[in-house]
């Protein structure tokens, strides 16, 4: 009977860690691109929660030939801003300030760790996350580990799902510069969320070909 129950209900738990494939249209991609002024780089994000110390989450955010974020089974999301399987294009300063804000909150702050890189290790991270596919829940560390693991130079970041973990081996690479944002917002943030979505349609497309 046990075996029973577990060939039945195994399939229900598959189906509720699977991921959540998201494809926007090549258009929508192609006219939010934004390539940032700033030297190559690839930035670790972990949401740490200021009581526990636990991370909460982690994301990359890569400026290649056009800067995108990796959010791995994220939940931000801005309609000028489309997502392919977790890589979100259009990251503007505006945008990127968005994401920022809507992780840092009363329970969590942001540790923003920034490596500047070679224009082609740039790309190799962009073409890597580009190609890898949604991510399952829960697996943010893992798949950012995975996808540092894999660019030369970053060999030394282990395969983990701790966020934590993660984070303290980027911290470790020659050159890396910190930068930590806390932020008093409520923890409750679907508000904030809405708010950035309303923000006025004409100043946010004039920010982004001013590349703001």
């Amino acid at each position: 009977m046990f075996r029973f129950l577990i060939a039945c209900l195994l399939p229900l738990f598959l189906l509720g860690c699977g991921a959540q494939p998201v494809w926007a249209p090549d258009e929508d991609v192609a006219r939010a691109a934004y390539r940032d002024k700033a030297p190559p780089s690839i930035t670790l994000y972990t949401m740490v929660n200021n009581r526990s110390g636990a991370g909460g989450h982690s994301a990359l955010l890569i400026n290649a030939s056009q800067r995108v974020i990796f959010d791995p089974a994220g939940s931000w999301w801005h309609r000028l801003a489309p997502e392919r399987n977790d890589v979100i294009y259009g990251i503007t300063p505006t945008m990127l300030d968005f994401y920022i804000d809507y992780h840092a909150r009363e329970t969590y702050h942001v540790v923003e760790q920034t490596l500047q890189v070679s224009p082609e290790l740039a790309e190799q991270a962009l073409r890597i996350v580009e190609g890898y596919g949604a991510v399952p829940k829960a697996m943010c560390a893992r798949s950012t580990s995975d996808v540092l693991n894999r660019l030369p130079g970053f060999e030394s970041i282990p395969h983990t799902l701790r966020p934590i973990k993660v984070m303290e081996a980027f911290g470790k690479l020659p050159g890396v510069t910190t930068r930590k944002i806390y932020d008093d917002d409520p923890d409750e943030h679907e508000e904030l969320l809405r708010e950035q979505q309303r923000a006025r349609f004409d100043k946010l497309v004039e920010g982004i070909a001013e590349g703001r």
